[in-house]
């Protein structure tokens, strides 16, 4: 969905395809015809946005292949979807049985992290519609905090500044700008939106690469939009796009119905690393069960868990969820005279994780559920002033 923000520019609204992962192309185009046209017609729309999720064997299909990709450009436009952001966070396997740290490899260290972006640039500037000039790509933050050292560092930001001149020279052949938002995540080498500052300064390229600011990381590291944001506009840091998540709230972790309802949501296939804060320092975990046997967090004051919740629908009691981060963070991003971002992508990725009372259990299911949270995402921008275009 495209929206007119009060300062005259369009803000895209989209939904990521991560929830439907899939490896090939083949998969991808069966993404669109089983899930994406059902919710876009669900919405009673004629056109919708997607993030789509191209994983390695697919990106490559399709970069090797150009009828292929001419294909999907023609099967997209069929199907009334239009691309103008990727995820490029996960590289391979996003629907394994098990993810938990292989979603952060490889990371910006590793030479293929910056082939695989590249090429996902490239198709990307292919797949956006005709009118619309600027693509963004999300991407890990840089890797997992325990893989990261010195040299690690400099050859991240070797690939990053490469990564720029890349981008560089596909907007002078394409005519199409590509921007590409590292995403701050709990237990990376950028936690934080301030953890990031300092990386991206060193690379100094901010008109080609910034943050993806996810609401749910926010949420989990506890920070406050408003300080978030004006921390990267002081340094110049842009948001070339925002993920809209929520994160689950416990307010007394103590309480055995607190950790038994944390319990359900404790599942063997992502990584959900859990924080709180004590005597102003953030805490935390790698993952929930780790935070909920023995004394790994201490359960004096809330706990929040990275667990993107559905948007539309407010954890069932004794928990919650970070409505209150989602909005203050639009409110923030787009609710003011300037828009600060144009992107924005509904990202709740874990609808097959959750407790099996609140699973989707069969396609129109899920589709119900994702349109429900492209409804709710709209009614929160309009009630920012943001109006829907045709």
């Amino acid at each position: 969905m495209r929206f007119r923000h009060p300062d005259g520019t369009t803000v895209h609204l989209a939904y990521c395809t991560n929830v439907h992962p899939a490896e090939t192309l083949d998969g991808v185009l069966a993404q669109l015809r089983d899930h994406c046209e059902p919710v876009r017609k669900r919405l009673g729309r004629d056109r919708l946005g997607i993030g789509l999720w191209l994983a390695r064997d697919a990106a490559h299909a399709l970069t090797t292949d150009p009828a292929a990709l001419r294909g999907l450009r023609a099967e997209l436009d069929r199907r009334g979807l239009e691309v103008v952001t990727l995820n490029g966070f996960p590289y391979e396997g996003f629907g394994a049985e098990e993810v938990k740290y292989r979603v952060y490899k490889p990371d910006w260290a590793d030479p293929e992290r910056l082939i695989h972006t590249a090429d996902l640039a490239r198709l990307l500037s292919r797949l956006m519609p005709d009118d619309v000039s600027e693509g963004t790509i999300s991407t890990l933050p840089l890797a997992w905090r325990t893989a990261y050292d010195g040299p690690a560092a400099t050859a991240a930001q070797k690939a990053l500044r490469s990564l720029a001149g890349h981008l560089d020279v596909l907007e002078t052949v394409s005519g199409k700008s590509i921007r590409i938002g590292l995403e701050p995540e709990p237990g990376c080498a950028v936690e934080t939106t301030a953890d990031a500052i300092g990386p991206l300064s060193a690379v100094a390229r901010p008109d080609r690469i910034g943050v993806c600011l996810d609401t749910c990381h926010l949420a989990t590291s506890f920070e406050e939009p408003a300080t978030a944001l004006d921390g990267l506009a002081a340094a110049g840091i842009p948001v070339v796009k925002s993920q809209l998540s929520a994160a689950l709230h416990a307010e007394h972790p103590r309480l055995p119905e607190v950790r038994e309802a944390l319990a359900a949501f404790d599942e063997p296939r992502f990584l959900h690393q859990t924080r709180t804060i004590s005597a102003g320092t953030l805490h935390g975990t790698d993952d929930l069960g780790a935070a909920l046997r023995g004394a790994a967090l201490a359960d004096t004051a809330p706990w929040r868990s990275h667990f993107h919740v559905p948007l539309h629908s407010e954890s069932a009691a004794p928990l919650t969820s970070t409505h209150d981060v989602l909005r203050s963070s639009l409110a923030h991003l787009v609710g003011g005279p300037t828009a600060l971002t144009h992107h924005l992508e509904v990202e709740t990725y874990t609808w097959q994780a959750l407790p099996t009372d609140m699973r989707p259990s069969d396609h129109a299911g899920l589709t119900k559920g994702i349109a429900a949270e492209l409804a709710f995402a709209y009614v929160l921008l309009t009630d920012l002033g943001l109006k829907e275009l045709p």
